[in-house]
């Protein structure tokens, strides 16, 4: 028996958040069978963290379908298990893109991530797999891809009905459709072709969206996202920009322990 720990990630007012699983010893455990604990769970995500061999733990995240190398969530809810329950030395943590420092803010969990490079600005089309029409699009890389649409209002984002199929063939892995009013976003996030039809919450496309802003002109800055609403998990993302980083975070819900059997 192994226990994995059951969060909410980036709660709105304590409430809501994105499910994640972490599960802290995996001894024994291959690809394999990370990524059969992570399928039965169901959650976006599950993050395996292996810190037994000293120096900086290592993290390892799984969606149902996939191993993927960066997410927001998993190293947030990463950080908040390092700082909460030990051994509370760590003040970074090592995925697929490398080093990720992480901080509490108050009750909040921020990671810290290199702003992303490869951005570009797209021809938004009449609309992409029965998405509403969007005003300007880029395409983000951070590994995985993301297109990014901004639409007009929050109506046009809550009433999105995408075309799964469509968005599971096309060329990049998730799709942000958000609408912005100044500081503020209403945001969904959809990444069928990893396993996941809509996410309650996304820090990774904070990361790419502060990413896009900034290859528009936008140096520094601050939104608050809410997010996961047509899914019954309201969430908060805070995410900050400038100096070439972008600090994403919220609060964090420990919700359960779970005995595995694998």
């Amino acid at each position: 028996m192994r226990h994995c720990y059951i969060l909410s990630v980036f709660t709105r007012e304590g409430a809501g958040g994105n499910p994640l699983g972490v599960v802290t010893d995996t001894t024994g455990l291959d690809t394999a069978a990370m990524q059969s604990i992570a399928t039965g769970l169901g959650f976006s995500e599950t993050v395996f963290l292996d810190w037994t061999g000293g120096g900086v733990p290592r993290a390892r995240i799984f969606t149902p379908a996939a191993e993927i190398p960066f997410a927001g969530h998993p190293l947030v809810g990463a950080g908040w298990v390092l700082s909460a329950l030990g051994p509370g030395t760590a003040r970074r943590v090592a995925c697929g893109i490398g080093e990720i420092p992480f901080h509490l803010e108050g009750d909040r969990v921020f990671i810290d991530v290199p702003l992303p490079g490869e951005v570009e600005l797209v021809d938004p089309g009449p609309g992409v797999a029965r998405l509403p029409a969007a005003g300007r699009a880029w395409l983000v890389r951070l590994p995985l891809r993301y297109l990014l649409l901004e639409v007009a209002a929050p109506a046009a984002v809550a009433g999105a009905a995408p075309d799964f199929a469509a968005l599971a063939a096309a060329p990049w892995e998730g799709t942000l459709v958000f609408a912005r009013s100044g500081g503020a976003v209403r945001a969904r996030f959809f990444a069928p072709a990893v396993g996941v039809p809509e996410d309650p919450a996304t820090g990774s496309a904070a990361v790419a969206l502060a990413g896009a802003l900034a290859f528009s002109g936008e140096a520094e800055g601050a939104l608050v996202i809410d997010q996961g609403d047509e899914v019954g998990a309201p969430s908060r993302l805070e995410v900050r920009w400038g100096g070439g980083v972008v600090a994403v975070g919220g609060g964090v819900r420990r919700d359960e322990v779970r005995e595995l059997a694998t």
